[in-house]
């Protein structure tokens, strides 16, 4: 099967003109699907929602016909040339949304988000944002940060007056110092950036530690070069890679050494190193203690002999027989979930980051003020930072980058 959506003014019209007539709002009615100029085209599920309930907050149909891509193309050219629709553009079903008000903007990016999940604590950290329990917090935030600029307005009207009823600046400054108080909670917590994009595991160590065949056995795939010969791997290689339900772009890189190691190789000891300053977690190969701080010590090839051992924490392992592989999974499992938000918990992304951050300054700045004036002014700002968060204020370049991202379906 196949869902064609329709939006705008024009979708009714559409569905008449392909279908015969409307069916009842909400309620999927069988329509014979025909072109006028080609004929009969598909037997079909018609839905139809009349705007502004709807999920873009204008007319919207749908047709469920068959999946079979010739019968597909057939209703779009009939949607194309007999009703004079367009293809949606990425993200344009969404955006439409946003711009009716069917969503606000933190809406729409945790959706964004939502769509590329791939991991059930992706999911599941995303779901409360997708259902509006983000937006409802920072708009609670702006109606007492509106609060308190009244109350700071009402001061400045009646400061010289002894009339009963003006609040006094205790109240509004504890509304303010609770928002900041919970600002701070938000920032916090760990971005939703690393959520989206998966944490970054190096595999580092001087060449021929086994960090290739460890890529491999966490992978299980082959998926990078295995050989003897020191400095094989000369470039990074990434694979994005879920383990115990937490999203990781696994890396690994070429063999870390000072001294003799050719043009090539040299550079790709270069970017090594630069993937080592990214890196979120680093699995340790090498010497015991020559990794860098807080890299995970691990021991490889304990299936031979003369394999390296490690001592205190350090975890062992064999590629080859996969020994030892399933406690470090575990491990890397329960440290990613340390450091990626949990279910219940706001993922901000680094746009709402910048935000909150300004608003929580301006909110500061409120608290440290004493004149009136500059203290309104402050309020001021740190309202204007919560609408930029629900996109209440928001620029067309802004908008475009967010939406781009978005499928078409979406």
């Amino acid at each position: 099967m196949a869902v064609i959506r329709i939006s705008g003014p024009a979708a009714g019209q559409a569905i008449q003109t392909l279908g015969g007539s409307l069916p009842e709002p909400r309620r999927a009615s069988v329509r014979q699907i025909s072109d006028p100029d080609a004929g009969w085209l598909d037997e079909a599920l018609v839905l139809w929602f009349p705007g502004p309930k709807s999920a873009t907050g204008e007319d919207c149909a749908e047709i469920q016909c068959h999946g079979g891509r010739a019968v597909i193309r057939a209703i779009e050219r009939a949607l194309e040339r007999s009703c004079g629709l367009r293809r949606a553009e990425a993200g344009e079903f969404t955006r439409r949304a946003f711009l009716n008000g069917r969503v606000d903007l933190l809406e729409a990016e945790a959706l964004g988000d939502l769509l590329s999940a791939e991991t059930e604590l992706q999911r599941a950290v995303l779901a409360s944002s997708v259902a509006g329990g983000a937006s409802e917090q920072v708009a609670a935030w702006r109606d007492a940060i509106l609060s308190a600029s009244a109350a700071v307005e009402q001061e400045l009207d009646f400061s010289d007056d002894d009339e009963e009823g003006v609040a006094p600046p205790s109240v509004w400054r504890a509304s303010i110092e609770s928002v900041v108080g919970q600002m701070e909670q938000w920032l916090a917590a760990p971005s939703a950036d690393r959520l989206r994009d998966g944490l970054r595991i190096v595999l580092a160590g001087p060449p021929n530690s086994g960090k290739s065949s460890l890529f491999n056995a966490i992978l299980d795939e082959a998926a990078a070069i295995v050989s003897p010969i020191a400095g094989t791997t000369r470039d990074a290689i990434e694979r994005p890679v879920a383990i115990a339900g937490v999203p990781f772009v696994l890396v690994d890189t070429a063999g870390l050494r000072s001294e003799g190691a050719e043009e090539i190789e040299a550079i790709g000891i270069e970017r090594a190193e630069q993937e080592l300053a990214r890196a979120d977690v680093v699995l340790w190969l090498g010497p015991e203690g020559a990794g860098p701080a807080g890299a995970i010590e691990v021991g490889s090839m304990i299936d031979l002999s003369d394999g390296p051992r490690k001592t205190g924490g350090a975890l062992h392992v064999s590629s080859r027989t996969r020994e030892g592989v399933p406690e470090l999974l575990s491990a890397i499992g329960e440290l990613g979930r340390d450091k990626l938000p949990r279910p219940g918990q706001v993922a901000v992304s680094q746009r709402q980051r910048e935000h909150l951050a300004s608003g929580r300054a301006a909110l500061l700045d409120s608290l440290r003020f004493d004149d009136l004036l500059l203290v309104g002014e402050a309020l001021r700002q740190a309202r204007h930072s919560m609408d930029a968060m629900l996109g209440n204020v928001a620029t067309e370049d802004m908008l475009d980058t967010l939406f781009g991202r978005f499928c078409i379906g979406k």
